[in-house]
């Protein structure tokens, strides 16, 4: 309850603070590396690291990996989680767990998404990201 209302789950989310960001580059380092670490440890499957300092005021990172199942990706968000309060005294916060195909994990400076692989081809988030790293496209001729 706040001020004697109940609280729907969306509601507490909204009133909650939001993950403090880092201002120091060797904090925002070190968080970035206790998540890449975190998920080799628990065995995900193609981690990418996408920088978005420059191109997004969101984060200075956005990691996106795929565990083989909502078991397993369940499981990495959960350690994940717990590594980084453990690690870093910060709670992320934590989206998608009960379902576990698409699980979105905002740790302040460094955003992860865990993804089932059919979920994560059909979002493409890698693609949507990329903008100013990839190529231009081919002029058409015509």
């Amino acid at each position: 309850m706040i001020s004697g209302r109940p609280v729907s789950q969306g509601t507490l989310l909204a009133t909650s603070s939001t993950t403090p960001r880092p201002s120091d580059p060797a904090e925002v380092a070190a968080l970035h590396q206790l998540i890449l670490s975190s998920l080799d440890d628990d065995q995900a499957v193609e981690t990418i690291s996408i920088p978005l300092a420059g191109k997004s005021s969101i984060a200075d990172f956005m990691v996106i990996a795929s565990g083989r199942s909502t078991r397993q990706v369940a499981s990495m968000a959960a350690k994940l989680s717990e590594r980084i309060k453990a690690e870093q005294g910060r709670s992320p916060r934590i989206e998608g767990l009960p379902t576990a195909d698409w699980v979105l994990i905002d740790a302040g400076d460094v955003i992860v998404h865990l993804f089932r692989p059919e979920v994560r081809s059909f979002y493409n988030l890698e693609r949507m990201w990329s903008f100013g790293d990839a190529p231009p496209p081919e002029p058409t001729r015509g």
